[in-house]
């Protein structure tokens, strides 16, 4: 199958790229992280994860939208030129997007299961580098080529439909 070069980044397309995306990563981190704390599936841990997914949800969104999305962006432009592969500017973006969403979503996702305390920071030093592999990991290997190809199949449904249309 041939990679469609057209990826979203902005408009309907993009936001549907990116929750997606985020959708994808916060079910993962979200339910990881609580079975970890818990250490067994059960339906009270099942419902701690359905409760605090709204919260996380929403904070990844505007982050990643509003800043990560924004930063990564720009520093794959000035480290990439017109002759960069289309992996080679993917796998910039998802490096730079995983160190920003990781870095805050680490705080975000204490704060949210624990509210604000004082071991908050020696927590972020202790959780921030195994988040950060496993969602530079699960970004690389599944959650963003998932996207893609869901992204592929949109657009050869609206090619499909505009080629009926003519």
């Amino acid at each position: 199958m041939q990679q469609d070069k057209r990826l979203p980044h902005n408009g309907k397309e993009g936001l549907l790229y990116g929750s997606l995306i985020v959708t994808m990563t916060v079910l993962l981190m979200s339910s990881y992280s609580v079975l970890l704390y818990t250490d067994h599936l059960t339906m009270d841990t099942i419902w701690s994860i359905l409760k605090i997914m709204p919260v996380m949800w929403i904070s990844a969104m505007v982050l990643e939208a509003a800043v990560f999305g924004r930063i990564a962006e720009s520093l794959t432009a000035k480290l990439s030129s017109t002759s960069s592969s289309f992996h080679q500017k993917i796998l910039l973006r998802i490096v730079f997007t995983v160190i920003g969403m990781s870095v805050a979503m680490t705080f975000i996702g204490d704060m949210a299961a624990n509210g604000f305390h004082g071991e908050i920071f020696s927590n972020w030093l202790a959780n921030w580098p195994r988040n950060f592999f496993i969602v530079l990991m699960a970004e690389s290997l599944l959650i963003q080529p998932l996207a893609r190809l869901a992204m592929v199949k949109l657009h050869a449904a609206q090619d499909r439909k505009t080629a009926i249309a003519q």
